[in-house]
């Protein structure tokens, strides 16, 4: 059992591993993690002759010290990092750029770790680790480990490829082929412990060869992670903490031993960590939480020292391995009560803290949180976040929430939806029905057709309080904007159509409170009706700018779609027509034998933060050609319905800003015939029925404080 769940464990920590991130972020990760074990590894060095000879009374032989010198410099050394991960998990820090950074330096640190002391034992040793049945570690071994994992990798790739298009009417993998799977990676990892080798890291090959799309890499995760944090974790730290027998303690010359290894293993840690990130940058605080994250012992240290032994007395190695145990409990409790004090006491630094997109950086990670009611919104939101996705180099970390409405009629049991659905998985189960069957299929075909990894969220609740789903999932996943779909939906005779009044009031509510930028899409066909099925397509969209923060927030969003290189981006300016003799007027650019002229308005009369804003935005891309951009100059509302009614067919997508209370002459009059108030003047107009168009909108809020 201890050896099913241990592989399990490290398989799915394989499985759920953001590796976009590890990959951007490798050298960052393994700087911290190099330069705290390496500084663990000098200070373990120079005390472990000291710490022999006071243990043992005696000069001890040189293999013994040999020995004592790769278990006690590993053992310090290593992190733990199933630990680092459940505990990022649990202080809900899984989704920021500091919690990602700590799961990818723990990862790198206990690989390497694994690594070295198989080189250290054959370096050292003569081929071996001296242990109870002194079998060889013999580099050939490890070499045929690791090409078992590799092609047996490949093979569960396969499998699972072929599971996901087995059986299309069911939302999840039956239990059957789910247990072959597991079969065949618990079977491989024992062929590495047959070998001589350590099992932990040929499950951590699995899961990260293992394709991550489909319902079988998503049933894999759910089953397994409710078994595991659910049952044998807990037993597990149980187990560890009833191993450890602190009466040794009582002894002076113990509790000195304890203290000493403690001591070296934090200060270490956390002067080598800090070294680290005083290069990256990273602020001090921070630097010392990760310190204390990297710290945490756990599996890795118990399979060493119950691997090691020292032939002197058997009293000798049992005293060792109970002080040693000892030291990795406490070691672990101190690091894990600090950092959990710290990230509740200090919420302002390691919490969510939303940055609107005006004053992020275009090139950084945009976190979007997508929801859907129905497979209808699905097609359009993937390829909006695919036109996001501009490089491979920055992806966009995308979510998918499916929002379900929870009546009052079906709640029959006192489970609740999502145990039932998470932990039994029954496909009887009639909340979402064929739905989540067709959302998770376009899903899935997104992803292998694009490459870019949407995770799927599922939110179930009564309709009132849907939006609150929304808000605290928003919060978890630290996304920068929330894309949620319009109550109303294209007939085919082009007109809009209400669809649940259930959702618009969620809409609102969500524009609300939401803690991040919102934007609300009008759909009519994103991608148009001849490219439904393709994303490579050239797409034309514009971005309409009156002034504001919410304008510039949608232009500000527009920076990443314009960057795509499938997409054809406008920005286009509409200017009081009273303004135009005081402008000064430029020739910028010549597109398509088009000339387009912008004007700079004098500060008097258009806000000082648009100018300073479009200033930027000009030079940095309209100069360079990436992005066209022309202006409008109208005196009326009634000249601004006519302007954006002859270039309503020359887009598929136009973004706009919602427009808040802000009262400008560009739009005076088109509020008298407003019926969505929640889209702003402008938005609402674009996606009325009397607006004759097939073009969709995207209508963007910047973050409002909740006192407003």
């Amino acid at each position: 059992m201890a050896f099913f769940g241990r592989i399990s464990f490290v398989f799915l920590i394989g499985l759920e591993l953001d590796l976009s991130f590890l990959k951007r972020q490798f050298l960052a990760a393994a700087l911290v993690a190099y330069a705290g074990a390496l500084v663990c590894i000098a200070f373990a060095g120079a005390i472990s002759y000291p710490l022999f000879v006071y243990f043992t009374k005696v000069h001890g032989r040189l293999s013994d010290l040999r020995t004592f010198m790769i278990v006690l410099m590993l053992a310090i050394a290593n992190t733990a990092s199933p630990l680092v991960i459940r505990m990022v998990a649990e202080l809900n820090l899984g989704a920021s750029d500091f919690g990602l950074l700590a799961i990818g330096a723990a990862l790198v640190n206990d690989v390497s770790c694994l690594g070295l002391s198989v080189v250290l034992s054959n370096l050292l040793n003569k081929g071996h680790l001296e242990t109870g049945d002194n079998e060889d570690f013999k580099t050939g071994y490890w070499v045929l480990s690791f090409l078992v994992a590799v092609m047996v990798g490949m093979l569960l790739r396969y499998l699972a490829n072929w599971l996901n298009g087995w059986n299309r009417n069911y939302k999840y993998l039956r239990n059957a082929p789910l247990a072959c799977l597991l079969l065949i990676v618990v079977l491989t990892a024992g062929v590495s412990e047959m070998l001589g080798e350590n099992s932990i890291l040929t499950a951590f090959i699995l899961g990260i060869m293992f394709p991550r799309e489909g319902k079988t890499a998503r049933t894999l995760s759910i089953k397994l992670s409710y078994a595991l944090y659910t049952f044998l974790l807990p037993i597990y730290f149980g187990y560890t903490g009833f191993l450890a027998n602190l009466s040794i303690l009582r002894q002076l010359k113990n509790f000195i031993g304890v203290l000493i290894i403690v001591l070296i293993s934090s200060v270490s840690k956390i002067l080598g960590t800090l070294f680290a990130c005083h290069r990256l940058k990273i602020p001090m605080n921070k630097g010392t939480m990760l310190a204390l994250l990297l710290n945490l012992k756990g599996h890795f240290d118990f399979l060493l020292l119950s691997k090691a032994k020292i032939k002197r007395n058997g009293e000798w190695n049992g005293l060792f391995f109970e002080i040693m145990l000892v030291t990795i409990v406490l070691n672990t409790l101190i690091s894990g009560i600090t950092v959990a004090f710290i990230v509740n006491k200090d919420r302002k630094t390691f919490g969510y803290r939303p940055v609107a997109l005006e004053w992020q950086n275009p090139e950084s990670e945009l976190r979007v949180l997508a929801c859907v009611q129905g497979p209808r919104h699905v097609p359009s939101v993937v390829r909006l976040i695919g036109a996001l996705n501009w490089s491979r180099d920055f992806p966009v970390a995308a979510y998918l929430m499916h929002l379900i409405e929870l009546l009052p009629k079906r709640r029959t049991s006192n489970k609740m939806y999502h145990q039932l659905e998470d932990d039994e998985l029954s496909d009887d189960e009639a909340y979402g029905g064929n739905d989540v069957l067709e959302i998770n299929e376009a899903a899935d075909a997104f992803v292998v057709e694009t490459g870019i990894f949407i995770h799927l969220i599922k939110a179930v609740s009564p309709p009132a309080n849907i939006y609150e789903d929304v808000c605290n999932g928003a919060e978890d996943v630290r996304a920068s904007i929330v894309i949620i779909p319009f109550h109303k939906h294209q007939r085919i005779d082009g007109k809009m159509e209400s669809g649940k009044e259930g959702l618009r009031t969620t809409n609102q509510r969500i524009l609300r409170n939401a803690p991040c930028t919102v934007a609300v899409l009008v759909d009519r066909g994103l991608m148009g009706p001849s490219q439904a099925q393709s994303s490579l397509a050239m797409q034309h969209v514009a971005v309409l700018f009156f002034g504001g923060p919410d304008d510039r927030e949608a232009l500000s969003f527009s920076k990443r779609i314009g960057m795509h290189h499938n997409v054809n981006l406008a920005v286009i300016r509409f200017v009081l027509a009273a303004s135009k003799d005081s402008s000064e007027r430029i020739n910028i650019l010549y597109q398509e034998n088009e000339q387009i002229l912008m004007a700079m308005p004098s500060r008097g009369v258009e806000d000082e933060a648009d100018n300073a804003f479009l200033e930027d935005f000009y030079n940095r891309y309209v100069t360079s050609g990436k992005v066209g951009y022309v202006e409008k100059h109208v005196k009326n509302g009634a000249q601004t319905v006519s302007a954006l009614r002859d270039i309503g067919d020359m887009y598929q997508l136009f973004i706009v800003g919602k427009g808040g209370q802000r009262n400008s002459p560009l739009t005076t009059g088109l509020s008298d015939w407003e019926e969505c108030p929640e889209l702003g003047t402008v938005g609402d107009l674009l996606a009325s029925s009397e607006f004759d168009t097939n073009s969709s909108v995207l209508v963007i809020q910047q973050r409002r404080p909740l006192t407003d």
